[in-house]
């Protein structure tokens, strides 16, 4: 019979002096052994039984020196055979035990083997477990035992044993059966009462307390207890799975190798982990220092579409996103004629390896983790199901590590730059991830400026025509308004109250009110509002508390002040209002144009309100990685440009039905044959053309809906009519084709050949101003599509 003596049972202080007893054991034979049971099975064998007891009174009566385990391990490993049935032995992990000292003896042949293969140097010592707890659970084990004051503060103990045969560690959780036990207080042990528990549940941290209450040795503990352990060596891991990937830190696949280890049974089994670039179609590093990827080996990262995979993998791991196994890499070599993957595989001394790809980003990337082993057949399409609890962990891990990374490199674009269009924001996460890889091994870490080289330029806008003419209008009408309200009630003031002041103050709103109709100078309002509140305002406080007649008036005047703003904000009200309805339809119309010729070819785009709307196209290779340019793609976009500012015409002239003020559009279009760079300053948070050269085209973007038509006084834009300027005859050739494309299809009508002035810093501009023709039964959700457009260019 195998024998465990707890090395620390003589350090251990415990309200309980242990004493090992077969007293309840006895009690189950000698009622056997009764006449009344003579027929009985058991009956033969229990007088035998109770004779050994007769012959050994220590083993009924009980001792405190563990050595005497071993002088009656003959007898105890015979009257203990009955509850340890012998078809049982192989499987359950089972022992006797004295409790709160783990010393242990007799047991399965399943437990000692476990115990046999930790090692000579292993000690059987619970894990979680700290003296001062094992003090208070000793405690409350007396409290049920003796007072019949249960506490449930039980807890499971696991044990942590070594595999010797494997290199792993194994967890087992255990559960204990005090039913052959029994504890009575001594002469020395304090008579607890209600309060006295009432204290302890208040006090579980103050062993001062609990040793008051229970002082050492005060109990006398009798007879055994039976041990069982369960392997949780699945459920442990999972736990210290998530735990570890929850705490991170610069060791996290160290810890999740070690880990996975424990989990295969498997000492040498390695982890690596990878990310593989969607868009760029590459395997790389992470941002895990030391990730370990068996992947990769040395490389910083491996082109995918150079052969380096097998189509299995690829089809199977990096599109589909399944888990693929490699149950004998030499095999697969033969079969793949030894590919670039295998060679690595080799060389880093792998014989099977599982690839599981997770989903990490929403343009599907993927984290790919990698678990491998130096000997064929270790990890195989069957043992590769045990995953099958810790995968979805991983997956988990990675959506919030995504999402962290994901925050992280938002955080450092809006810091750095700020909201950036969707066809070049994969420029920003590149130089931001690159800044953050850089910045872990250097301080002085920069960002990338952000250029696009050779790009075509596209400017449009619709301008609300006359709308400073409008707006000074507007003002105008409301001070009026004001300026003769206020009259009114000096008026009615005076006749209630001969004040000569009323006179005086009647002349200075009259002379403003005078200047208004005149014409608004600058500063003229600001005046105005000044001499009001300074000056009327603190009479009419005087006025309304002549009389009802006055108040009333007063009330309608102030009544018709906007609450913000403290002015009559009518006709204002009106034409912002008019204004914000037209810019809004106009900007929805043209943002939702530009998804669809997104979808055609990628290209930077941005937009501005202004009294109308003006917006800026990029477009050419260095915008994206996904597609080739062509030319074909710059024509269409600017046959799509002239198509719907055709549209916005539309929309705009229609529009009026539905504004307070008679707003109208004209519509320009810049053309720039020559294609460019754009670059993103970091002061001002957006594009701008990058030389010397492209500055002249900035330059004429602000200027150009100033222009004259040469010899005349009259602007270039104008209502009703959409003007394309250019300087080279070649792109006007271009545009004629386009308008006779739409002249075909009745949108547009005459065209007119214009020179411009000379704008300052630029000449020789030419324009071609062409007629819209407003369609009566104009739908903004009936346009024609991109397909009608290839087929005009393509004609």
């Amino acid at each position: 019979m195998k024998i465990i003596e707890s090395n620390s049972i003589e350090n251990i202080e415990l309200p309980l002096q242990l004493n090992i007893s077969f007293k309840k054991v006895f009690v189950t034979f000698e009622k056997y052994a009764q006449k009344e049971f003579k027929a009985h099975p058991f009956h033969t064998a229990a007088l035998k039984m109770v004779d050994l007891f007769n012959n050994h009174p220590e083993l009924n009566d009980g001792f405190s020196d563990f050595s005497l385990l071993k002088t009656y391990k003959d007898q105890i490993n015979l009257l203990l055979d009955p509850l340890f049935p012998e078809p049982l032995r192989l499987n359950e992990i089972k022992a006797a035990s004295v409790p709160f000292s783990f010393a242990s003896f007799k047991f399965t042949d399943r437990f000692e083997k476990i115990l046999n293969n930790a090692g000579d140097d292993y000690e059987f010592t619970v894990r979680n477990f700290e003296d001062n707890s094992m003090y208070v659970m000793a405690c409350t084990f007396i409290l049920g035992a003796v007072y019949g004051f249960n506490i449930d503060i039980k807890r499971p103990f696991y044990f942590d044993i070594p595999d010797k045969t494997t290199g792993t560690m194994k967890y087992y959780r255990a559960t204990f059966n005090a039913d052959f036990s029994e504890i009575t207080p001594t002469a020395h042990a304090p008579n607890l009462t209600q309060e006295d528990f009432k204290e302890l549940l208040n006090n579980y941290e103050n062993i001062e307390i609990w040793k008051e209450k229970f002082p050492p040795n005060s109990y006398i503990f009798k007879g055994f207890g039976l041990i069982s352990l369960f392997d949780v060596t699945s459920e442990e891991m999972l736990s210290a799975i998530k735990a570890n990937l929850l705490a991170g830190g610069d060791d996290l696949i160290y810890k999740l190798q070690n880990n996975l280890r424990d989990f295969y049974s498997i000492k040498d089994l390695k982890l690596g982990y990878s990310i593989y670039d969607n868009i760029n179609s590459k395997v790389c590093e992470t941002v895990v220092k030391q990730s370990n990827s068996i992947i990769l080996n040395k490389s910083t990262e491996i082109e995918c579409d150079n052969g380096y995979f097998c189509n299995g993998i690829m089809d199977k791991v990096l599109k589909n996103h399944e888990t693929f196994i490699i149950s004998d890499v030499n095999k697969y070599g033969s079969a793949t004629n030894k590919n670039p993957f295998y060679q690595n595989l080799h060389d880093s001394g792998i014989q099977s390896i599982i690839l599981i790809p997770i989903v990490a980003t929403a343009n599907g990337d993927l984290a790919l983790l990698e678990i491998g082993s130096p000997r064929p057949y270790d990890l195989n399409s069957v043992n590769i199901n045990k995953l099958k609890d810790i995968i979805p962990v991983f997956e988990a891990a990675v959506k919030r590590t995504s999402e962290e990374r994901q925050n992280v490199l938002e955080a450092t674009i809006q810091e750095n730059y700020t909201s950036i269009h969707q066809a070049v924001k994969w420029r920003f996460y590149e130089a931001a991830e690159k800044y953050h890889l850089e910045s872990q091994s250097n301080d002085n870490a920069k960002l990338d400026e952000i250029v696009f080289n050779d790009v075509y330029p596209l400017f449009g806008q619709s301008d609300i025509k006359g709308s400073s003419d409008a707006r000074n209008k507007a003002i105008k009408e409301d001070l009026t308004t004001q300026l003769t309200l206020a009259i009114t009630v000096l008026k009615d003031a005076c006749k209630s109250e001969k004040l000569p002041i009323y006179n005086e103050l009647m002349f200075r709103v009259t002379s403003y009110l005078n200047d208004v109709k005149q014409g608004l100078d600058a500063g003229d309002e600001v005046s105005i509002l000044d001499f009001l509140s300074s000056e009327i305002y603190p009479v009419f406080n005087h006025i309304k508390n002549i009389n009802t007649e006055l108040l009333e008036k007063v009330n309608i005047y102030m009544n018709r002040l906007d609450n913000n703003l403290n002015v009559v904000y009518e006709r204002r009200k009106e034409y912002e209002d008019s204004v914000t309805l037209l810019n809004d339809k106009l900007s929805k119309f043209l943002d939702n144009r530009q998804k669809q010729a997104q979808e055609m070819f990628p290209h930077y785009y941005e937009r501005y309100k202004t009294d109308g709307v003006e917006y800026n196209m990029y477009i050419g290779q260095s915008i994206t990685k996904h597609k080739s340019f062509d030319n074909l793609y710059l024509y269409n976009l600017r046959l799509w440009q002239l198509q719907v500012t055709c549209e916005m015409e539309n929309l705009a002239y229609y529009e009026r039905k539905n504004m307070k003020n008679d707003l109208r559009v004209a519509s320009l279009i810049l053309v720039h044959s020559n294609a460019m760079a754009i670059k993103f300053r970091m002061d001002e948070k957006q594009f701008d053309v990058d030389g010397a050269y492209n500055i002249r085209y900035e330059i004429l973007k602000k200027r150009i809906d100033k222009a004259y038509i040469k010899g005349t006084k009259n602007r270039l834009t104008m209502p009703g009519k959409i003007a394309i300027v250019y300087s080279q005859e070649k792109d006007a050739q271009e545009y004629l084709k386009y308008i006779t494309y739409l002249q075909s299809k009745k949108q547009l009508g005459k065209i007119e050949y214009l020179e411009l002035e000379n704008l300052q810093g630029v000449s020789g501009l030419k324009a071609l101003r062409v007629e819209v023709k407003y369609q009566q039964d104009f739908d903004e959700q009936n346009i024609i599509t991109f397909k009608d457009l290839i087929k005009e260019i393509e004609a």
